[in-house]
């Protein structure tokens, strides 16, 4: 992948633009949160050439939601498995919603 491919990846919320250090400063956490929500499975970031962790723009929102959830006192493992479930309610209810558009036109 050449550098200009590289910049015309920016707007993909799933490229993994951002190293480890960059993503726990952005979110204003440490590298052991984005460790430890790694290890509870929240989120696998991809890896560099040099096996460094990237994380793209949707795990870092992922990430951050998992981050206000722990910082109420909800423990990390438990933070982690109520943010997956909030994700797979938003797409259960975006799938209902296109069946429910489908039906009308059908």
């Amino acid at each position: 992948m050449t550098a200009e491919d590289s910049f015309g990846r920016l707007d993909d919320d799933d490229y993994p633009a951002y190293t480890m250090g960059r993503a726990a400063e952005m979110l204003g956490t440490t590298q052991g949160f984005l460790r430890a929500i790694g290890e509870a499975r929240l989120i696998t970031p991809l890896r560099s050439e040099g096996g460094h962790r990237r994380y793209s723009r949707y795990q870092l929102r992922i990430a951050a939601r998992a981050r206000e959830l722990v910082d109420r006192g909800t423990p990390v493992e438990a933070a982690c498995r109520i943010v997956v479930l909030e994700d797979q309610l938003e797409e259960a209810q975006r799938l209902n919603a296109e069946y429910r558009a489908a039906s009308v036109h059908v």
